[in-house]
């Protein structure tokens, strides 16, 4: 979680002085998330994120330097450094920036490893805002049908880009789910230990039943929608920031642990970035 918070600081400034090709999205505060979440299933699963997945890339693959190097439009990525953050793909893992866009392909390949009999599970994150979009609905009903092995991940981090969720979304987060006959569940997605409890049974339902789940984790974004775009409080956001993942945990650990946590992270961040700066191009 550490890394995940360093990395996407770092991103911020580097986008801000022009090192980073294509726009960026980062997770903070939304840590807990992508490790609580990513560490219950395997590196052969089919995992597919959002504009905003750096915390889910590098909770997957603990690879800061490639990330860095393919949001600095270097070949060293691994997409070449010509996808940036919104095109990445990687193993099993692929992230698209059409709100939306990726749930019904998240199904249709949870249907393929389905007919392969392969025991592998298809993971989709997308955020509240997406459920606005009606291709959201319209997979939830195949799934349920056809019985994929489909986990839905709901991040609700509180804002669909500016506007607050309890602004733009009607009606409650599992009921969505339920009208299609999909097992649900929410919790708190600031608390790791929550999260990956929450998540370690939606994994084992959907792999062992070969069905869907919906899990929706309660969080915060406290960084801005995309670079600069943010107009909230500045004491709204520093009160978030002391309820957030990495400040309740650092509160269960010793000082000393959290500290090098921290100067291990800024440090490995560092390093990915003079590694993508003497990268050659994208050709």
């Amino acid at each position: 979680m550490a890394l995940i918070r360093a990395f996407e600081e770092a991103a911020l400034d580097l986008f801000a002085q022009g090192e980073l090709t294509g726009t960026t999205h980062t997770a903070l505060g939304q840590e807990a998330v992508a490790v609580g979440v990513l560490s219950q299933v395997t590196r052969d699963d089919v995992v597919f994120s959002s504009h905003r997945c750096h915390g889910h890339y590098l909770a997957l693959f603990d690879d800061p330097e490639g990330l860095m190097a393919e949001l600095m439009g270097r070949r060293t990525g691994p997409s070449g450094g010509i996808g940036g953050s919104q095109h990445l793909q990687r193993e099993n893992f692929y992230t698209n920036g059409v709100q939306g866009g990726i749930v019904p392909v998240a199904a249709g390949m949870a249907l393929a490893e389905k007919f392969r009999t392969s025991g592998r599970i298809a993971v989709v994150f997308l955020g509240d805002g997406t459920l606005g979009e009606g291709v959201v609905y319209e997979t939830l009903n195949l799934a349920s049908l056809w019985r994929l092995p489909l986990l839905f991940v709901v991040e609700d981090n509180g804002f669909a880009q500016s506007t607050p969720t309890a602004l733009q979304l009607a009606g409650g987060f599992l009921a969505r789910a339920q009208a299609f006959g999909i097992e649900a569940a929410e919790g708190d997605g600031n608390d790791l230990a929550a999260v990956q409890t929450l998540a370690r049974t939606a994994v084992d339902r959907v792999r062992t039943e070969q069905r869907p789940f919906w899990l929706v984790l309660h969080t915060y974004r406290l960084g801005p929608h995309s670079k600069g775009d943010d107009f909230r409080p500045a004491a709204e956001l520093a009160a978030r920031r002391t309820d957030g993942p990495l400040a309740r945990l650092a509160a269960q650990l010793p000082r000393e642990q959290v500290a090098r946590a921290e100067t291990e992270a800024r440090t490995r961040v560092a390093a990915a970035i003079e590694h993508a700066r003497q990268a050659p191009p994208a050709q």
